[in-house]
């Protein structure tokens, strides 16, 4: 990977990383769909793998999906569930994270994440994440300490997303 391959933006309120992978669009959308390996995207250990033993792929607008997720500084093992918010094949995919209340509505804190896609030549596909908490009320901000990361976590997501690619032998 080349200083080229890597571009990171930083705002106040969302951190932007792109990164060029050497798969097509069609196969990275494939993974970034998949909630049984999201898991292979992250650079830690914080997202462990879906609730349910065979989770659907991602389609629509307005899907739910589950994740059972660990961190320390959030009691340990927790569950996540996300709300699909753009969904356009092969281009864009992004979830709202939150968590079902008492009432049986899911509750989300206003965090976005974001993949867009696009064709890279023979290079693969530009994918750019972004990781958005511009609608977070600012009391949630300081009691979650949002960002609970540096842009880098970003990076390494999607070198990771990167080796999950080549595991798979995606192209």
């Amino acid at each position: 990977m080349t200083v080229d391959d890597l571009a990171v933006a930083t705002e106040q309120e969302r951190y932007v990383v792109s990164r060029t992978v050497p798969a097509s669009p069609a196969a990275v959308f494939a993974l970034l769909t998949d909630p049984g390996r999201h898991h292979e995207t992250d650079p830690t250990d914080w997202v462990r793998g879906p609730l349910e033993a065979d989770p659907a792929p991602i389609t629509a607008v307005g899907q739910v999906f589950g994740m059972e997720m660990f961190h320390l500084d959030a009691g340990g093992r927790y569950d996540m569930h996300s709300r699909v918010i753009a969904f356009e094949p092969e281009r864009t995919v992004a979830w709202e994270p939150g968590q079902f209340g008492p009432d049986g509505e899911l509750d989300t804190g206003g965090w976005t994440w974001r993949y867009d896609l696009a064709p890279a030549g023979d290079s693969g596909t530009e994918v750019t994440l972004t990781y958005d908490w511009s609608r977070v009320p600012h009391v949630l901000v300081e009691e979650f300490s949002l960002p609970p990361f540096p842009p880098a976590f970003l990076e390494d997501s999607l070198a990771a997303l990167e080796r999950a690619l080549d595991r798979s032998g995606a192209r």
